[in-house]
């Protein structure tokens, strides 16, 4: 709730809370109560924080449609576990990184959903590759893993570490997909749709994560 004294501007108070997760005070009052909408130090943090939230709530979703193709295919046909493997660490790099420092999460928040889904399709893969127990023990070791990097006992040059090569392990996550595709001839069930939607998402987490955070890595 918006604290007694602190102005709402022409919104109810409710309303006015929920507006200041994206326009936080002092931007809230230059916006809507001296009605400044050119201060760009506050339209910096307004997009921002925007682009923040729609990234997050989008990555509830990206990768639903890889997740969708390999369940009504019961296959993980093309889809490299390497690949995925790079791409689940340098997620997790993130939501650890980001929760240690304590961020806002709206400057991380995709990384816990991004983590979830990935973890589900390197099941699959495993799964429909006829390695059942190979896929929970994956699971397992991962639950674990992240519980690690979550808690206060992980050294903080070990997330400095794994936040700082995130570029390059994507890449090597890129690269060997290419390479499986090349290979194979094909994408087999690897959806196109994720990818671009992936890649639209991180463009603009360049952004946000400059803004909201001031953290160079």
């Amino acid at each position: 709730m918006v604290d007694a004294g602190v102005s709402t501007g022409p919104f109810p108070a409710l309303l006015a809370t929920w507006i200041q997760f994206i326009v936080p005070q002092p931007c809230f009052d230059k916006f809507f109560v001296d009605f400044d909408f050119l201060d760009v130090p506050c339209l910096k943090v307004a997009v921002s924080k925007a682009l923040g939230f729609g990234i997050i709530l989008g990555s509830l979703i990206v990768k639903l449609p890889q997740i969708i193709k390999m369940l009504q295919a019961k296959s993980g046909a093309g889809i490299s576990l390497m690949s995925v493997t790079f791409e689940l660490i340098a997620i997790s790099a993130t939501w650890s990184y980001g929760f240690a420092q304590k961020f806002p999460f709206s400057a991380y928040g995709e990384s816990v959903f991004l983590a979830l889904q990935t973890i589900i399709i390197a099941f699959l893969v495993l799964y429909y590759g006829g390695q059942s127990g190979a896929a929970f023990g994956y699971l397992t070791f991962y639950v674990a893993a992240m519980s690690f990097l979550l808690s206060p006992a992980v050294p903080r040059q070990l997330l400095s570490l794994l936040q700082t090569s995130n570029a390059f392990v994507i890449m090597v996550s890129k690269a060997i997909q290419a390479y499986a595709n090349y290979k194979n001839g094909s994408t087999g069930q690897l959806s196109v749709i994720t990818v671009y939607l992936i890649f639209l998402g991180a463009v603009a987490r360049i952004f946000t994560s400059i803004q909201e955070t001031g953290d160079n890595w």
